[in-house]
Order: structure tokens, then sequence, then C-alpha cells
């Protein structure tokens, strides 16, 4: 059962199908995944990026699947530097682990705070990436997605860290 909050942010058609197969091949490379997400706060700015990905709805942490052979820090600097050009100075803080079931019943992301860091320059938009950017904590985009407000709100909000993304 989902929430209506959730709903908006449900895939249909194409995007739905193409999502679906993703997993269905992942799940074939990979029997669990797991991904790391990076909340990256401009402590001076109290700004938080966010990114919005061509293939699913919503704002959301910039992150993903963690590769064969690469630590879950590997991928959080990876997936930062791709989507975000964003570059880690600093030692991140592992925040929370959470069981993604709204991916697949075998998915867990790591989720880690990053207040030390560096953007080269603007994320541009590209083939995954539709848009990119900063945005205050109180003024986040209306499109947020319900995890991507969670994960906030247990890092800023006091709010106790849900074991489900």
């Amino acid at each position: 059962m989902t929430s209506p909050a959730n709903d908006r942010f449900r895939q249909i058609g194409w995007p739905r199908l193409r999502a679906r197969l993703f997993h269905f091949y992942f799940r074939l490379k990979r029997p669990m995944t797991f991904g790391v997400r990076g909340l990256v706060y401009d402590r001076e700015k109290n700004a938080v990026f966010l990114i919005r990905h061509t293939y699913v709805p919503g704002w959301q942490l910039p992150g993903g699947g963690v590769e064969v052979g690469e630590t879950a820090m590997q991928a959080l600097e990876r997936e930062l530097f791709e989507e975000g050009v964003i570059e880690i100075t600093g030692e991140p803080v592992l925040r929370s682990i959470h069981f993604n079931r709204q991916a697949s019943r075998r998915d867990h992301v790591a989720f880690y705070l990053i207040e030390s860091f560096r953007q080269a320059a603007p994320k541009l938009p590209d083939r995954e990436i539709a848009e990119a950017g900063f945005f205050p904590l109180d003024a986040l985009p209306q499109a947020t997605t319900p995890a991507t407000h969670r994960r906030i709100a247990e890092v800023f909000g006091a709010v106790p860290v849900s074991p489900d993304w």
C-alpha cells in the first residue's frame, strides 16, 4: 500500500518498463543490490544538492549502485562526480543503512552526509541527469521525493532514522 505522497512518483508506461528492465538486469547480475546516496550539505548556504533523473520522477539525493570490486566509498565518490561534478574533500559520515523495498526485496542503501566537498563546475544536463543543483533547506523543489524528505528530516530535523528507504 502506498501513500498519496508516493503516488505522484509512481512510474507508468515506458519509464516504468525501463526501470523494471533495469532492476531485472541487476537482479540477474547481482543477487543482492547495494547502493549509496549522499546528502551533500553546503553549511554556509544551508543548502543540499539534489538531482532530477531523466528516467524517474522527482528530485532526489545523488547516488547509485556499488559495482563489483568497488567499495561503498569509491561508489559514493564516483556517483557524486558523475551526477554533480562534486569531489569529496573530507571524510563523509555514514548516517544510516536502509532497506529499499520500493526498488526490490533485496536492495539496500548506505546513506552518507558530505559536508567537505568541492564542485568544479555546475552539473550540465546529460542522458541521465536532467537537472541538478543546490537548494536551501527551506525551499526544496516541490517534486522532491518522500525518501529525500525523510533523509533530510533525519539529519536536520531530529527525526528517528527509518530502517526503510
